[in-house]
C-alpha cells in the first residue's frame, strides 16, 4: 500500500549539524520539503545530496543537462558542482533529501547506479526508503546512541538502493571474471580494518590482497579519489580521534594503538589532518560537551 503523501506548499523539515561518525560514510543532514512554485536551489555543496520526488514536478540542471523529473526518480548532487534544481510554477514537487560525505561515498554510489554521468533514476517504491527517513526523523538527538542508530539507517537506505539497481541490472553485466577495482579496494579496506594497530603499510595490503602496489595505488585513487597511503593515514587519524574522546589513554597509548610507534611523529600526522594537536583536540572536543550539557 502506498504512503499518502500530503500536498502543502511549504511544508519543511530539516535536520542538521550532526558530529561525524564514520570516516567511511556519514551523514551531515536530512529533510523533506513540498516547495512553493519557482523554489530553486543553486548553490554549490561541500558534500553529496540525495533527492528522492514524492509528488509534483521540477527540474534538474548539472553538468551541461537538464533533466524534467517527477514522482518515483531521484537525483544526486555532486560536492562542489554548480547545479539548479527548481520547483514547477503549476506544480511544485516535494521531496525527501539527505546529505552525506565519507570515503566510500563512491564506491556505494556505483553499486547504486550513480555516477557523474548518471545522475538521476527510477527510486523504488516510497514504502521501501520512507521507513528509513520517518526513523531518521524520529532520531533527532545530539547523543551518541542517536548518532549510531542514524548511521545504521543510511546504510540501511543505501542497501535498498543497491539493491533496486541490481533487480533492473542485466546479469550480463554483474558477471566477470576474476576481481574487480571495487572488490580489490573493498577487501583492501577490512584488510586495514583488522590490521591498523600492528603498524601494517601500503606494500603489506598489496601482498595480502595479491596485486601490486601501484595497481592498488591507482584503484584507490580511481575508486575513491584518495591514495591508499593518504586513505591508511586518514584512517587512523579517525580511530585516533575516536580514542582521544571516548577513553583517557595517554597521546603514546593512543599512537600504539593506530599502528605509530613514534608519538611524535603520529602527533604530526593527526595536526596535519585535524588542524589541532591531539591534546588541543580532546581539549577542544570535551569542553564542547561541558557546553551542551
Amino acid at each position: 500500500m502506498s504512503r499518502e503523501i500530503p500536498m502543502q506548499a511549504g511544508e519543511f523539515i530539516c535536520m542538521q549539524d550532526f558530529s561525524e561518525t564514520s570516516m567511511e560514510i556519514t551523514l551531515v543532514h536530512a529533510g523533506k520539503e513540498y516547495c512553493k512554485p519557482y523554489h530553486a536551489v543553486s548553490a554549490a555543496r561541500n558534500e553529496y545530496i540525495l533527492h528522492f520526488i514524492l509528488s509534483g514536478e521540477g527540474f534538474y540542471s548539472a553538468n551541461g543537462n537538464t533533466w524534467h523529473l517527477g514522482p518515483g526518480q531521484m537525483f544526486l548532487v555532486y560536492p562542489d558542482d554548480p547545479i539548479v534544481y527548481c520547483a514547477d510554477v503549476n506544480n511544485p514537487w516535494g521531496y525527501v533529501w539527505i546529505g552525506f560525505k565519507g570515503i566510500r561515498v563512491d564506491i556505494i554510489l556505483k553499486n547504486c547506479g550513480f555516477s557523474k554521468n548518471h545522475l538521476t533514476h527510477p527510486a523504488p517504491a516510497p514504502d521501501e526508503y520512507m521507513d528509513c527517513f520517518d526513523d531518521l526523523f524520529e532520531h533527532r538527538d545530539m547523543g551518541f546512541s542517536d548518532a549510531l542508530y542514524r548511521e545504521s539507517i543510511l546504510l540501511k537506505l543505501f542497501a535498498i538502493l543497491a539493491n533496486h539497481h541490481a533487480s533492473y541490472t542485466p546479469k550480463s553485466d554483474q558477471g566477470q571474471t576474476g576481481y574487480s577495482d571495487n572488490t580489490y579496494v573493498n577487501l583492501s579496506i577490512d584488510y586495514i580494518n583488522k590490521m591498523y594497530m600492528q603498524g601494517i603499510g601500503v606494500s603489506d595490503i598489496a601482498n595480502t590482497i595479491g596485486i601490486s602496489r601501484a595497481h592498488l595505488n591507482h584503484i584507490f585513487q580511481q575508486e575513491l579519489n584518495i591514495s591508499i597511503q593518504n586513505f591508511l593515514i586518514d584512517f587512523r587519524m579517525h580511530k585516533a580521534a575516536n580514542l582521544l574522546v571516548s577513553t583517557a589513554l595517554s597521546i603514546k597509548e593512543i599512537s600504539n594503538q593506530v599502528g605509530y610507534n613514534d608519538q611524535l611523529v603520529f602527533s604530526k600526522a593527526f595536526k596535519k589532518k585535524f588542524g589541532l594537536s591531539p591534546k588541543s583536540y580532546r581539549t577542544s572536543l570535551n569542553k564542547n560537551e561541558q557546553r551542551n550539557e
